[in-house]
């Protein structure tokens, strides 16, 4: 039998639960930045429905992940809650259909609190399907996969700002994901092997997406908008412009001061991640306000302590636990 922290610690470790606060910062930052181009007031309300969804959608794909891998994690990674028999599979199975009604049970709030625009439940379920399809084939459809990571993210903030009317933030998060993502799958050494001729897919398919949604976000021109202001290109981007250069310098020197690409790959991917909260704190510094823009950068050290508590509580529980012995031989 498991203690009841142990019970805790094995539920927050399933859901990956440190790192929502990541999704979460996308959908506050998204909803602030709609506020910010449509001057219509956020209602508390709708604030908590996204929060849900962000909580919902992320939980849900770590632990459909989990599921699916607990073959191949009881070889690999057999520490990990199923293989261990911390949790059981019946267990994990009513968790992550329970994280997927909560996520679907946001955004049907949210269409009520609209009254009726059901395109914000709409793209909860269309985000779910994209992790779906990513947990089941797209990890093993390398170019695929890795796209389908950076949409995920971007279908997210989506759903907080369905118009995109600043499209800027939703579109870095989708770069960043799926560079970022790219780039550690290769350094991390993952099967199937990333080869180069999958980077000409990857960047090729990112390119194309970026380059579809902008020349529809153009169109707005045609009703007499200046592309500028239909695209809200301002001086706003510059914080961002310098978050994303400040990544980059810190990739860099993680790379170069890890001597294992494993490794370097593992820690590169946590920061990368943990660095979403800074790409919306920036982009609603720059285009709402400092203030709203510390209450979303004050996710990152929450986060941060999150996975340094569960890390240490794990280790704790380690050493209290019963020695086992052996019979000898």
């Amino acid at each position: 039998m498991f203690s009841f922290p142990q019970r805790v610690l094995t539920l927050l470790q399933f859901t990956r639960m440190a790192l929502v606060f990541t999704a979460i910062s996308n959908g506050w930052a998204a909803m602030l930045l709609q506020q910010h181009a449509t001057r219509e007031p956020i209602p508390f309300w709708y604030a908590v429905a996204m929060t849900m969804v962000s909580v919902g959608l992320y939980t849900f794909g770590m632990s459909l992940n989990d599921l699916i891998d607990r073959r191949r994690d009881s070889q690999i990674a057999p520490g990990r809650p199923l293989p261990s028999g911390r949790i059981s599979v019946r267990t994990a199975h009513l968790i992550c259909f329970a994280l997927a009604l909560f996520a679907l049970g946001g955004g049907a709030w949210m269409a009520i609190l609209k009254h009726g625009q059901w395109i914000s439940l709409l793209l909860v379920a269309w985000t779910m399907l994209l992790i779906v399809f990513y947990d089941f084939a797209g990890k093993y459809l390398v170019p695929l996969g890795l796209i389908s990571l950076g949409l995920i993210r971007f279908f997210h903030a989506a759903t907080a700002a369905p118009n995109l009317a600043i499209p800027w933030h939703a579109l870095l998060l989708l770069v960043h994901v799926t560079v970022l993502s790219t780039i550690c799958y290769r350094l991390e050494g993952k099967r199937p092997r990333l080869k180069w001729k999958h980077w000409i897919p990857v960047m090729g398919g990112l390119l194309l997406i970026i380059a579809t949604l902008i020349a529809l976000l153009i169109e707005r021109r045609l009703n007499g908008v200046d592309w500028r202001q239909a695209l809200f290109i301002s001086d706003a981007l510059l914080y961002v412009a310098a978050s994303v250069v400040v990544f980059v310098v810190l990739a860099i020197v993680i790379h170069v001061r890890t001597n294992d690409p494993r490794t370097a790959g593992r820690s590169m991917m946590l920061y990368g991640l943990l660095w979403l909260i800074v790409y919306d704190a920036s982009f609603v510094l720059g285009y709402v306000g400092w203030r709203w823009a510390l209450v979303i950068l004050s996710l990152l050290p929450i986060s941060m302590l999150a996975v340094q508590v569960i890390r240490a509580w794990a280790k704790l529980l380690d050493l209290s636990a019963k020695p086992q012995y052996q019979r000898a031989r």
